[in-house]
């Protein structure tokens, strides 16, 4: 049985990328208490089947539930792409149908009209969120008149996680990338960063991408929505208590974890180990 108290907000990823999503919202939203959970030890989501990625999706969000969250933010692209639908139409019924499961796909969708002239959108991710065409799908549905191209980017996280962001192997993948994606389509003038790793390779991403193009990394957009999300419900809102404070978990070592989200973070954490499944 969940506990109906008011408890943190949730923000779930199945590795680090997460922390970018965290950064933004707690820049606009500093007052609330936050439990992010990474699921380090079955990371990367990414290659795996949807079957997979909802299952472990499902196990982080009822764990989440279960430590006292009334509101969870899936921190992931694969995650938002290939389980959000399902948790939130066959699972959240049966848990509490008070409680929310929110992605991170539809918020960068809701605004990129207004971020493109030529109407020309690019998206950069990972194979499985590619793959997924969640962003096509959600942008057609919102913009039915945007062309979306998108190109799967499988060595960029890699070179945030091994801290090779400034490397010139970086200088060499995000060029092939981003040269990539616009031969595919030159009219492309406002690009997703539909990774949340991705904003950690953003000064390499400004030097190679063609002037005029715009980058939208999504920290920003996510955190906006949660907030009119929040003035919208506010049963919801009362729910998320308020004393300004991070708890990390992680199915990984706590001293892995700990390291790696220093180049995310560039602040000392206390981390948690957990079990899921």
């Amino acid at each position: 049985m969940l506990s109906n108290h008011p408890g943190p907000i949730g923000i779930f990823d199945s590795g680090y990328g997460g922390l970018t999503i965290l950064h933004g919202i707690r820049q606009l939203l500093p007052q609330y208490d936050y439990l992010y959970l990474g699921d380090n030890a079955r990371a990367p989501y990414g290659p795996r089947s949807f079957d997979v990625v909802y299952e472990f999706t499902r196990q982080a969000v009822h764990y989440l539930f279960e430590r006292g969250c009334q509101l969870v933010i899936l921190g992931c692209n694969t995650a938002s792409a290939k389980a959000l639908r399902s948790i939130q139409q066959n699972d959240l019924p049966g848990w509490d149908a008070d409680r929310r499961v929110l992605g991170i796909i539809r918020p960068t969708a809701e605004v990129i009209g207004s971020l493109t002239k030529s109407g020309h959108v690019g998206v950069l991710a990972t194979e499985g969120t590619i793959k997924s065409e969640s962003y096509n799908l959600e942008i057609q549905k919102l913009h039915p008149g945007l062309t979306v191209t998108g190109v799967a980017c499988p060595f960029w996280v890699p070179l945030v996680e091994y801290n090779e962001a400034d490397s010139p192997g970086a200088d060499y993948f995000v060029k092939k990338n981003l040269d990539q994606l616009m031969r595919l389509d030159p009219l492309i003038d406002a690009v997703i960063l539909g990774c949340t790793h991705y904003p950690l390779l953003m000064p390499k991403i400004l030097k190679y991408i063609q002037p005029g193009v715009r980058i939208v990394p999504q920290g920003e957009y996510v955190a906006e929505s949660l907030s009119n999300y929040l003035q919208r419900h506010t049963d919801l809102e009362r729910k998320c208590t308020r004393g300004a404070t991070v708890h990390y978990l992680t199915t990984e070592n706590p001293d892995t974890f700990r390291r790696q989200a220093q180049i995310f973070l560039h602040e000392p954490i206390e981390v948690e180990k957990i079990t899921l499944g």
